[in-house]
Formats: structure tokens, C-alpha cells, sequence
């Protein structure tokens, strides 16, 4: 679905909307509940097509990989993909270091924050093993094109 569809689309749902809310003003609250309903549900069937299209494209973009025989295409992660649990593990951090500094005192410290850091690594390092894989006998990598 490109920027134009999705416009559409949402034309389309805005108008549905204005629809909905004129019914409800000509019918009154009786009828809301099923006017309400209605319009949800439309919303819903826009929201499973779109769910769908990015499955099938998803999908067969993975079928065109495996087909070709190559790598997946690059990551597209977003900042928050990328470095949010960073972010999260050094807000995190606040309380552990508190609660460890105070149980333990200078050691807790240095225990919890091990800790912080090694999650921290393990989450930086989890995808180092399809890059080991991906090296050739020889030790050349191929992921130059």
C-alpha cells in the first residue's frame, strides 16, 4: 500500500466516520451501541488488510532469500529498536545501583553493575553467531558485494 492508497483509505474512513456521527445525531443514543460497533469493526477490517498485505510482503520477501540463497535483506531497526533497551537498562540502572550500593555497599555496587553491563553485552553480541556462520573456510567474509 503506497502513500496515495493509504490516503485514500483514510479519506474513506474519515467519511465513514462523518457518516456514523450523523446517524447517531438522526437516531439518537438508542441506536449508539450498534453505530459504535459497526464503525469499529470497519476499522478492524482495515486494520487486519493491512496486517495482511505486511505478512504477505514479509513473507515473501523471506521466500525470495531463501529462494536466492542469500543473506536477508539489511535491518531496517528504528533508533528505538536499536537502543532502547540501553535506554531501559541504564534507567534501570538507577534503583539497582541504589538497592545493591546499599545492601552490599561498594562490592553490590560492582556486582550489579557487571550485571547491567553483561546483559547489556549479550544483547549487543546476539546476532555475532549468524556472522560467524556467514564467514567462509578460509576466514573471508562475504558479506562484501
Amino acid at each position: 500500500m503506497d502513500a496515495r492508497d493509504a490516503q485514500l483509505g483514510d479519506t474513506e474512513l474519515k467519511k465513514e466516520l462523518a457518516a456514523t456521527l450523523h446517524a447517531r445525531r438522526e437516531l439518537g443514543e438508542d441506536y449508539e451501541s450498534a453505530l459504535v460497533d459497526s464503525f469499529l469493526e470497519k476499522v478492524d477490517q482495515r486494520i487486519d488488510g493491512a496486517v495482511d498485505r505486511r505478512v504477505r510482503r514479509q513473507v515473501a520477501e523471506q521466500q525470495m532469500v531463501v529462494a536466492r540463497g542469500s543473506r536477508a535483506p539489511k535491518s531496517t531497526d528504528t533508533w528505538g529498536e536499536r537502543y532502547g533497551f540501553g535506554v531501559v537498562s541504564l534507567v534501570v540502572a538507577i534503583p539497582l545501583s541504589g538497592i545493591g550500593g546499599g545492601v552490599a555497599e561498594l562490592p553490590g555496587l560492582f556486582v550489579t553493575w557487571a550485571g547491567i553491563v553483561g546483559v547489556n553485552m549479550a544483547w549487543a553480541l546476539r546476532g555475532s553467531s549468524a556472522l560467524r556462520r556467514r564467514r567462509g573456510k578460509n576466514g573471508d567474509s562475504d558479506w562484501e558485494e
